[in-house]
């Protein structure tokens, strides 16, 4: 009955763990570029009692064993990159990529970022930029002088100067994708970072290489499916409820052994 407690209590704080995630889901239902999250879980260790093949009394061989498993413990948080809506924006410097792949920020501390959001902005000095100020990688100048901007779907960029004909191109986008992309780590902000378990980047231009194409005016929205994430939530609540009544459970039958002396 002790083994009760301590395994109906690894399932309650599995499902606190799952609604957890599960209300970070929801409340990026709005985010630009996001990605749901599902958790894994694993069953923990068994105690074995009686091991199958053995001998038992007369020469007869066991067919099965006698196990006890001692709970369930969160194992993995894995992010679907599955595309999400693509929105209208009629903005030029959003950009929505359709397919695989990721933009390239640089951080502050000169490492690379990587991210689904492409609502860009132009800095002070022209540079195109993320709404926290990270630089486009490889970097990109919007002209002071452009009556216009047009990206193009293989990530191409040309302006149109003040008091000219013909559009110019001063630069293009680059894309990277990662052998695992469920491997990078979350950082916030819409970004992620290379881990050993996503494998390093590889860059190319959008459209090559496997990578998707960029469409501008537009933005991809969340994947998160608000009915899924819902559904979800009343299974985790139903779980805790069962563990919680495990518990009592165990603990109404401890007391009644307890009380076995008097």
């Amino acid at each position: 009955m002790i083994r009760a407690l301590n395994t109906a209590a690894t399932g309650m704080y599995a499902q606190q763990l799952f609604i957890d995630n599960i209300a970070n889901n929801l409340a990026n239902v709005n985010t630009t570029g996001f990605k749901r999250v599902r958790l894994e879980f694993q069953d923990l260790v068994y105690q074995t009692m009686r091991r199958a093949g053995n001998s038992a009394d007369l020469g007869q061989i066991l067919p099965s064993e006698l196990q006890v498993g001692h709970g369930v413990r969160p194992i993995a948080s894995q992010k679907s990159f599955e595309q999400g809506v693509v929105n209208p924006t009629d903005n030029p410097l959003d950009l929505a990529i359709e397919g695989n792949g990721f933009f390239q920020l640089v951080k502050p501390d000169g490492s690379i970022g990587y991210t689904r959001d492409g609502s860009f902005k132009i800095s002070p000095d022209g540079s195109l930029v993320n709404a926290d100020g990270y630089l486009v990688e490889p970097a990109l100048t919007i002209p002071a002088d452009a009556v216009s901007v047009t990206v193009a779907r293989d990530g191409t960029v040309s302006v149109l100067l003040f008091g000219e004909v013909e559009p110019q191109t001063i630069g293009q986008f680059e894309l990277a994708r990662f052998v695992n992309p469920a491997g990078l780590s979350s950082e916030g902000h819409n970004m992620y970072r290379e881990t050993v378990s996503s494998g390093p980047p590889i860059p190319a231009n959008p459209g090559s290489e496997g990578l998707g194409n960029v469409t501008q005016g537009y933005l991809e929205g969340s994947n998160v499916r608000i009915v899924e994430e819902m559904v979800s939530m009343i299974t985790a609540q139903r779980a805790y409820d069962i563990a919680s009544k495990a518990i009592k459970t165990s603990d109404d039958m401890l007391q009644t052994a307890t009380n076995l002396k008097r």
